[in-house]
């Protein structure tokens, strides 16, 4: 008897432990949160419309902490002055009101799909021109709700943004571009926005641009101020570098390259006037059509950019060599006329030798042979004109000859002017067309841009 007792006590245990795991493992915490968002979002218990307290409970401004983290940079657009970027943008803040219980620690948080049940901050992009959220396959947003009452809200965001630039050193230059968020009716003492310590902003690796490198970016608060009051900004500034490959390949090179081309005319003979005009011309026309493909692509602006003072310049030059052809023909052609002109003259002058010789000897035979010669005197008194002046030659024709220049006697190989003027072109373009570039790379690659760095 007292066996089956004992039997049964050990059976009867035995399905009371059976029962109590069994009820344990029935228990469904998804029903749990329904009834935990039930008791804190429920009918009556919560208004949206109303801020969260202070810190510990206060009547002072809410807190809420932002943190982003950027997906990608499609665009940076230089005519519009905006880019475009995806990020996924988040915003923490404690609400007391939605304090639960984690059923001793086995409820982590509570995730809400639809940001309308809980109160929100009214943040918005104070330089946004564009902005879409993402939907496929879902909406891509969350709010988590955590014991403490702590709120975390994450959404991803595509935004373009008004980026103004300074393009006085493209496209040697450097830009700016800010993100600034602000809240549009809360003030500072309801809504203050913090950035979150630690890392706030955090950018994807392996960003790759197509024309520019993310060189750095750096967090800081914008507060502004109107007439209804002062309201908190937060924004973080983009540092961008633009990749200069791209234009040396496009534009310098091919512009040093049309340059050269048009000197090609300083070796061609000054006779040679259709191959110098087209090599002229052409040179000009492709050099204008490289300048406005270039400026279609900049906004117009009301300052002088790197760019432009190169394309000016070389344009210049290949004018100037078109403007030298212009020159040499015209002193071939001054020349050529002067030439036979003294041609002329001299065979004028022979004729009139001739003449006078003939008459001298008619002169000669119609002498009477008696006819008496005036002996002249063969020394001058002093102070007569003549021996002066017969004097101040010998002293012109006794002094040393002068020694000429290296140019000079350079020079004088070359017999007419037109080929002089050819010549010094030969070196003097390319000399100064060196010269410009010396300066103009030492002025913009090694100018300090206090402006533009922060």
């Amino acid at each position: 008897m007292g066996t089956g007792h004992y039997f049964w006590a050990i059976f009867y245990f035995t399905s009371l432990c059976s029962a109590s795991l069994a009820n344990n493992a029935k228990i469904n915490f998804r029903e749990k949160e329904k009834k935990v968002l039930d008791q804190i979002l429920g009918a009556g218990k919560y208004d949206a419309r109303i801020r969260p307290s202070g810190i510990n409970g206060t009547d002072g401004p809410a807190i809420v902490r932002i943190n982003l983290f950027v997906r990608s940079i499609m665009t940076i657009s230089d005519i519009k002055m905006e880019y475009s970027v995806q990020l996924t943008f988040r915003e923490q803040w404690t609400d007391e009101r939605l304090k639960f219980d984690d059923i001793q620690g086995r409820l982590k948080y509570l995730t809400l799909t639809e940001a309308n049940r809980v109160w929100m901050p009214d943040l918005f992009f104070s330089n946004e021109k564009e902005g879409h959220f993402h939907n496929i396959i879902m909406p891509n947003v969350y709010i988590r709700i955590f014991p403490n009452g702590s709120v975390l809200y994450s959404i991803r965001i595509s935004l373009t943004l008004a980026c103004p630039m300074n393009l006085k050193l493209y496209p040697l230059d450097r830009q700016i571009c800010s993100l600034r968020m602000a809240s549009y009716g809360w003030t500072t003492n309801d809504l203050v926005f913090l950035w979150k310590e630690g890392d706030p902003v955090q950018v994807v690796k392996n960003l790759h641009l197509p024309r520019f490198t993310l060189e750095k970016f750096l967090t800081d608060y914008c507060n502004s101020k109107t007439n209804t009051g002062e309201y908190s900004c937060l924004k973080v500034d983009l540092l961008f570098k633009r990749e200069f490959s791209y234009y040396l390949i496009q534009i310098y090179i091919p512009c040093c390259m049309l340059v050269i081309v048009s000197w090609v005319s300083f070796w061609l003979d000054q006779g040679a006037v259709p191959a110098r005009v087209s090599l002229g011309v052409t040179t000009l026309l492709t050099m204008a059509t490289q300048t406005s493909g270039i400026n279609a692509s900049l906004p117009p602006v009301s300052y002088t950019k790197a760019i432009d003072v190169w394309t000016g310049v070389c344009l210049t030059f290949v004018f100037g060599a078109l403007l030298e052809f212009a020159l040499v023909n015209y002193a071939s052609r001054s020349g050529s006329n002067k030439a036979n002109m003294h041609k002329e003259n001299m065979k004028k002058k022979r004729r009139d030798l001739e003449q006078a010789s003939l008459d001298a000897a008619s002169d000669l035979l119609d002498t009477d042979s008696n006819a008496t010669f005036a002996m002249k005197p063969l020394v001058r008194h002093p102070g007569d004109p003549l021996a002066l002046e017969k004097l101040r030659q010998c002293e012109v024709h006794m002094q040393p000859p002068k020694r000429p220049s290296c140019c000079k006697t350079w020079l004088s190989k070359f017999p007419t002017r037109s080929k002089r003027i050819d010549v010094i072109s030969r070196i003097t373009f390319p000399l100064v067309f060196a010269l410009f570039n010396l300066v103009y790379w030492s002025t913009y690659l090694f100018r300090e841009e206090d402006d533009e760095t922060f």
